[in-house]
Formats: C-alpha cells, sequence, structure tokens
C-alpha cells in the first residue's frame, strides 16, 4: 500500500485498549476517532480490499505480516480478520492462510439463493437450468435510478431469465446494473456461463457482490411472468428484490424475482 494513496497505519498500540483511539483513517472510510483499533485495522485492511490490493480467491498476508505492516499486535489483527470472515469478505483456510472470498468456489457460489426443495420432494436437484430471456440496454426510471443510486435516464443493463430446477420453470427474474461497469454483457456471455452469476461478475467484470438487502412479499404473476413460468395468472408467487452492494456500500444490481413455491422454500438462517 503506497504511502500517497493508503491510509496511514496507527501509531500506537495502546488505542486498542481505550475509546480515546484516534482516527487513523481517512475521512471516506473513516471509523469514527473513538472507534477501537482493530476496527481502524480492519477499515485500512478493506480499503486493500476496494483497491484491489488483493483480488477475489488471493491469499492474503499472514497476520504476522499485517501486524507489521501496521504496527499493531497479531491479537488486533486477527480480531480485525475475524470480524471480515464473519462479513464473508474473507476466508480462513486452516493450514493455508486467509483468503479474500470468492464467488467462483462451490461452497459459497449461491450464497444469496436462498429457495430450497421442500422436504420429501425433490432431494436433489443439481445446479438450476438457466434461460436467459434477454440482455439489453435501457434507461433508468426514476424508481431503479433511486434504488440504485443512480441519476434518471442512466444507462443500465436490463436481464431477464428463468431458472428452472429438475426441468420445472421456478424463478423469473429481472436484473438492472449500471452500464459502465458491465460494459459488454451480453445473452452469450450470460448463456456460457456455467457458475453463478456473481462468479461472472467477479471474474468477467471485476465487481464483487458482499452484500445484499432484500424485501419479501406474495403477489400475483403479470402475464408474461406467469407464461415464463409456466402458470396460471391467479397463483400466488414470492417476490423477492433484492439489491447487492459492492464494497463501501456501493449498490450495483437490483434484482426483483418471482418464485414459484409449491414445491420449495425460501430459507434464511438467522445468527
Amino acid at each position: 500500500m503506497s504511502s500517497s494513496t493508503s491510509p496511514t497505519p496507527p501509531h500506537s498500540e495502546h488505542a486498542d485498549q481505550s475509546s480515546e483511539a484516534g482516527s487513523v483513517v481517512g475521512a471516506a472510510l473513516a471509523p469514527p476517532a473513538f472507534s477501537p483499533l482493530y476496527q481502524q485495522i480492519k477499515a485500512l485492511i478493506l480499503h486493500s480490499l476496494q483497491q484491489s490490493e488483493w483480488l477475489p480467491g488471493d491469499v492474503i498476508p499472514s497476520e504476522f505480516e499485517l501486524a507489521a505492516r501496521f504496527k499493531v499486535s497479531q491479537g488486533t489483527v486477527r480480531k480485525a480478520i475475524d470480524e471480515l470472515a464473519a462479513d464473508h469478505l474473507l476466508v480462513r483456510k486452516q493450514g493455508k492462510g486467509t483468503f479474500v472470498a470468492t464467488h467462483t468456489e462451490h461452497q459459497v457460489q449461491y450464497r444469496f439463493l436462498r429457495l430450497k426443495p421442500d422436504l420429501g420432494t425433490i432431494q436433489s436437484e443439481g445446479p438450476a437450468q438457466r434461460n436467459i430471456v434477454f440482455c439489453k440496454k435501457v434507461r433508468a426510471t426514476a424508481e431503479v435510478a433511486a434504488l440504485l443510486g443512480m441519476r434518471t435516464s442512466d444507462a443500465l443493463i436490463q436481464v431477464r431469465r428463468v431458472l428452472s430446477f429438475a426441468g420445472i420453470p421456478t424463478i423469473c427474474e429481472d436484473l438492472w446494473l449500471p452500464a459502465g461497469p458491465f460494459k459488454g454483457l451480453s445473452v452469450e456471455h450470460l448463456s456460457e456461463h456455467h457458475g453463478a452469476m456473481y462468479s461472472l461478475f467477479e471474474t468477467e467484470f471485476g465487481v464483487r457482490m458482499v452484500r445484499a438487502s432484500e424485501r419479501i412479499k406474495a403477489v400475483l404473476p403479470d402475464e408474461q411472468a406467469a407464461q415464463l413460468l409456466q402458470v396460471a395468472p391467479s397463483i400466488p408467487l414470492l417476490s423477492v428484490e433484492r439489491i447487492a452492494f459492492t464494497y463501501n456500500d456501493t449498490p450495483m444490481e437490483l434484482r426483483r424475482g418471482l418464485y414459484l413455491t409449491d414445491t420449495h422454500h425460501y430459507q434464511n438462517d438467522l445468527n
């Protein structure tokens, strides 16, 4: 991390024990001036992730190396890393080190897909089969622009797709993405990629989704969604609206999905 672009590391370990510790990060990153030292170290590590010093899948320096770099104790670094791991930004691998989390790993590919088969129905579905209905450039409506922090009429890419499980259309989704970071995204890109969509965004466009906010309610489908899901318009569906964020809480995707739940349920584990 060069001194010209990176926040200054802490000057004293004593700040770890005091709520009066001075802030060591720039105002844009800033935990408050009274934040514990491990929170300041967490912000410094997060800054390195935001600046792509370590890319998804990379191993980060050891706790010993980071402690020397920031002039703090290993315990302080460990606590910062523990929080980043709890936020799914880093992944500890026993005997190998700590890695930047990535959507390309099998165990986290579908971290944001919460639809599960009911017990007693389909026990092993395998990956969803995907049908890309369209991928096109559109202009942001006032509603979508507000949710993505954009200006009305900014360029967006809209994607519509249908996910099927065991051959049964189950999810109809619309996605809106800012056109700039996803320049070149096409039906071919989406059709040829066999992993999770977020792994494609990460590997091909350098955009990593790190968290999401969702709203859920029951709705009736419009005529086109009913046709795509092969259900009657009178069948209630679960509407899931998601805003996904990259680093620094920057919204990068609005996704609206309609879920058929006659043989599935939406499962969320709460800690």
